[in-house]
């Protein structure tokens, strides 16, 4: 990291009387890391024991709160950054969650903006739950369900824009993060009738079955099931036996690791083994990695955009993104330039200064001369004047020469650089097209399989949409767009800024 690490969580996102607002102190120390960062964020029910995964993805003990009573103790949303596990110069960001569902706070619309936030924040989400993945835990995840409401892909025009929702919601699996759904103080066996002993993904992928029929009922079954099957791209599962005996339940945080069971010890390094290796960089629209500076922005922008009465919008997102990181870099650059004209003038100086003595000198040795003396001398001074001059003049023309070929040499760097970004960014496109449409093909594949033809064909239009976004993807991006036209302007500006500044010094 670019800076001490964080010794313990902090509040990112506030939530006060049911507003939520950004914690100055947490954006501020985003803005300071420069490496790409890997979000993972924890929701569910409150008293779940989310912070505890938390914790141990930190690889401590103790940090975020777990509390010991049916209190919820988590309030908005914490965040912890630490170095990345087994990726160097990376950054892993937790964020904790405050508890959906709290009885104290008895706000639905709160929790659905807090669920939304962690959505769009992460790039794996962990949804943490108790007991077993049944139609009542299905429903108490009903968030999922709104998330069409309170996200879009792309900024809807005036007209057509209920279309542009539909289309939004079958993109989301592009941009989504990856699922995974843990089960605390799960009891029965991994059996499932007629198939037998299961694994963990399979278990919740039988859990996600829809069932065949039309009906009020079955489509208020089939929602939320749908909606994870169809929203993230991929899906994992983790069954967590009970942690300790009854009498060491409320005190997990600070049991010793002998007083805590073995096979809870070992799903939960599996658990963190898995986040470390499979979870990947947060990207934006477009697949521009994010840095901590960025994502600092990126909360910025979400809340503000929420608190506003506005949804969030990925596009946009992308679009501001653009002109925070350009800006930034134009500064950046100024900077530099500035601060090597500033280094030129320091030279001129001391030059100007040593022709001052060496006047000096001349002037006490001029009274010593006789007036022959000083006839010779002068034409002897006026020779050397001449010569001196035009040496200064060659020099200087020279330096000139040389400033500008640097000049030249950084700027096509820079655009080479440019140029690799947008190679980078057009690959992980392609990346996330492909990997939508494998996702897509893989449901239509299950839905075949069980029975689900009529919902298997819909899917047909989204790959087909899908596949011709891929094809069209390496016409152009926002990046590019975006940021190529000011690197250039602003390059341009430098240039003749950088020009007028050296004919002034060659003038003198």
């Amino acid at each position: 990291m670019c800076r001490d690490p964080m010794p313990e969580p902090i509040c990112m996102v506030e939530n006060v009387n049911g507003s939520l607002h950004v914690n100055t102190g947490a954006i501020e120390y985003l803005y300071g890391i420069n490496q790409p960062v890997v979000v993972v964020s924890v929701v569910g029910l409150y008293r779940t024991g989310k912070s505890y995964l938390m914790n141990r993805l930190a690889g401590k003990q103790t940090g975020f709160a777990l509390g010991s009573t049916i209190e919820s103790k988590t309030k908005g949303i914490w965040m912890w950054c630490v170095p990345h596990p087994s990726k160097a110069e990376h950054t892993l960001v937790l964020l904790d969650t405050e508890g959906l569902g709290d009885v104290d706070k008895g706000d639905s619309k709160n929790d659905a903006w807090i669920f939304c936030l962690a959505v769009l924040f992460s790039s794996t989400l962990v949804y943490n739950s108790r007991g077993t993945i049944d139609n009542t835990a299905l429903e108490k995840l009903h968030y999922v369900t709104e998330l069409a409401e309170h996200i879009r892909i792309k900024s809807p025009s005036p007209a057509g824009a209920e279309d542009e929702e539909e289309q939004d919601d079958s993109q989301f699996v592009q941009f989504f993060p990856n699922f995974i759904w843990t089960v605390r103080d799960f009891v029965l066996e991994l059996v499932i009738e007629k198939r037998g002993q299961v694994t963990e993904d399979e278990y919740l992928d039988f859990a996600l079955q829809l069932k065949k029929g039309m009906g009020k009922k079955q489509s208020s079954y089939n929602l939320p099931r749908q909606c994870i099957r169809s929203y993230f791209p991929t899906r994992k599962c983790f069954v967590f036996p009970l942690p300790a005996s009854q009498e060491n339940m409320a005190r997990l945080e600070s049991l010793d690791e002998r007083d805590i069971w073995p096979d809870f010890l070992k799903v939960t390094q599996r658990f963190c083994d898995y986040i470390f290796k499979e979870s990947n960089v947060k990207t934006l629209k477009g697949g521009h990695k994010v840095t901590g500076r960025m994502f600092g922005h990126l909360v910025k922008l979400y809340v503000d955009t929420i608190c506003s009465g506005k949804v969030p919008c990925l596009e946009n997102a992308v679009v501001a993104m653009a002109q925070i990181e350009n800006q930034a870099a134009v500064q950046e650059g100024l900077k530099v330039y500035q601060s090597g004209m500033e280094k030129a003038e320091d030279v001129l100086e001391e030059f100007l200064r040593a022709r001052n003595v060496e006047a000096n000198s001349i002037l006490q040795t001029d009274k010593k001369m006789t007036e022959n003396e000083k006839k010779i001398q002068e034409e002897r001074e006026k020779a050397a004047l001449i010569e001196q001059q035009k040496k200064a003049a060659e020099e200087k023309q020279m330096e000139m020469a040389q400033v500008m070929q640097v000049e030249k040499e950084s700027h096509q760097e820079r655009l080479q650089q440019m140029k690799e970004k947008f190679e980078e960014e057009k690959r992980l496109q392609q990346e996330e097209l492909n990997k939508a449409v494998e996702s897509k093909l893989a449901e239509q594949k299950d839905l075949l399989e069980k029975g689900f033809k009529e919902k298997a064909k819909l899917l047909d239009q989204e790959i087909e949409q899908l596949k011709k976004e891929k094809e069209s993807s390496g016409s152009g991006s926002i990046f590019k767009d975006y940021v190529m036209p000011i690197v250039h302007a602003a390059t341009d500006i430098f240039s003749t800024f950088l020009q007028y500044k050296l004919m002034r010094k060659a003038m003198l």
